[in-house]
C-alpha cells in the first residue's frame, strides 16, 4: 500500500497525539573540559532518524510540513545564517542538533503545551519545525530567546489530534533557556541553573517537586524515584547528575552523560499508562565547546560521532546526510556523510 504526503502526515501527527504520553530526557553540565548535553528520544516506534548537514543559506518555510501547506496565513519564511547538523524525525523536522555557533537544542513532548489562539500579524512556525528556527538563525541562547518575540508557534492538527513540543536550548556559555507554551502564554526558564527537562506537568511543576527532595547528603540510602515517568526521570537525573565527576578527558565527560542519559532511559517493553510501549530509541551527547555530536541507536552497540570543524557549512554546499541504523558506523563518521538527493525539508 502506497501513502500520499498528507496520509503520512495524519497517521504520525495522530500517533503522536492518541492518547496522553510523556518522552524524552535532557541534561545539561558544564565541568573543566565544556559544555555537555545528553538527551533520549524516547519513541514506540522508529522516527527514522538521519543525522542531517545544512549550510548556511537555505530558504525555509514555518509552513511547510512534509510538502504540506499546515500554516496558511502569513508562515514565517527565511534564510539561514547558520549552518547546522540535526537529527531529523520522519524527515519533517529536527528534534535534536546543534549549529555551527555551538547553540544546540532538543525537542520533547509536552501535553500541557498551548500555544495560544493564532494571531495573523506575526508569522508562524509550525512546532516541528521551531527548533530548526533557532538553531537557523541564533548563535546563543540570548539572541534565541529574542527571536521569540518575533513569530508564533502553530499547533499542528490532523485527525483531531495535535502535536505539543516544549523545547530546551544550550549554548557554548552553558547559559540554557527552557521554553514553554502554556494556558496560551510563552513561559521561559532562562538561567544556567536549568539543567534538566523532561516532559508533563509543566516545568515550573517540576521544579516545586524536585525541590520536596533533599539530596543534600547522596548516599545509596536515599530513595529516588525508579520509574519511567517523567516527574521520576526528572528527580532522578538531578540526583545522579549532581554527582557525576570531573572528568580527565573527553571520553570521560562523554562516558558521564551517557551514563545520566542510560539511567533516564525507558528500558525495551517498560509500560506507558495506556498508550503502550515507549523505549528509548537513541540517545545523543553533545559537546558545545568542541562541536561535538556524538549518537547512540539503542539497537546498536556502538557510539558514533561528527566533529562539526570537518563540515562544509559555506552557503551553496550539499545537504548532507548519514543514517545511523548501521551495525557497522562507529567512532568518528564525520567522512561518511553522503550528499543528499534533496533537502529533506
Amino acid at each position: 500500500m502506497r501513502f500520499t504526503t498528507k496520509c503520512l502526515l495524519a497517521l504520525i501527527l495522530a500517533a503522536v497525539a492518541a492518547s496522553p504520553v510523556d518522552a524524552c530526557t535532557r541534561y545539561l553540565t558544564t565541568n573543566k573540559l565544556g559544555v555537555f548535553a545528553a538527551r533520549t528520544m524516547d519513541w514506540p516506534e522508529s522516527t527514522e532518524p538521519v543525522l542531517t548537514v545544512f549550510p548556511r543559506g537555505m530558504q525555509r518555510d514555518g509552513g511547510m510540513l512534509g510538502g504540506v501547506a499546515v500554516v496558511k496565513d502569513n508562515p514565517a519564511k527565511w534564510t539561514s545564517k547558520y549552518g547546522s547538523l540535526v537529527t531529523t524525525v520522519y524527515g519533517l523536522g529536527a528534534a535534536d542538533g546543534i549549529n555551527e555557533k555551538g547553540l544546540a537544542g532538543h525537542l520533547l513532548f509536552l501535553n500541557a503545551a498551548d500555544y495560544g489562539q493564532r494571531d495573523p500579524s506575526k508569522p508562524g512556525v509550525h512546532g516541528g519545525f521551531w527548533l530548526q528556527y533557532l538553531l537557523d538563525q541564533a548563535a546563543t541562547v540570548e539572541e534565541a530567546v529574542k527571536l521569540l518575540d518575533e513569530i508564533q508557534p502553530v499547533m499542528v492538527e490532523a485527525r483531531g489530534h495535535k502535536s505539543t513540543v516544549h523545547v530546551a536550548i544550550e549554548d557554548a556559555s552553558g547559559d540554557s533557556a527552557i521554553i514553554e507554551y502554556v494556558g496560551g502564554k510563552r513561559v521561559i526558564h532562562h538561567g544556567k541553573q536549568y539543567q534538566i527537562m523532561t516532559n508533563d506537568p509543566p516545568y515550573d511543576q517540576q521544579l516545586a517537586l524536585l525541590s520536596q527532595y533533599d539530596f543534600s547528603k547522596p548516599s545509596s540510602d536515599v530513595s529516588v524515584p525508579g520509574n519511567v515517568k517523567a516527574t521520576d526521570r526528572f528527580v532522578r537525573t538531578a540526583y545522579f547528575g549532581a554527582m557525576l565527576p570531573e572528568p580527565a578527558n573527553e571520553r570521560e565527560a562523554v562516558a558521564n552523560m551517557l551514563a545520566i542519559a542510560r539511567n533516564a532511559s525507558v528500558p525495551f517493553g517498560a509500560p506507558y499508562k495506556g498508550f503502550g510501549i515507549y523505549n528509548t530509541e537513541y540517545r545523543t551527547v553533545t559537546n558545545l565547546t568542541k562541536r561535538l555530536y556524538y549518537f547512540e541507536l539503542t539497537t546498536s552497540p556502538n557510539v558514533v560521532w561528527i566533529d562539526l570543524s570537518k563540515l562544509n557549512f559555506d552557503t551553496g554546499a550539499p545537504v548532507m546526510m548519514l543514517k545511523p541504523d548501521d551495525i557497522n558506523l562507529w567512532g568518528d563518521v564525520s567522512d561518511k556523510l553522503t550528499k543528499a538527493e534533496k533537502s529533506p525539508y
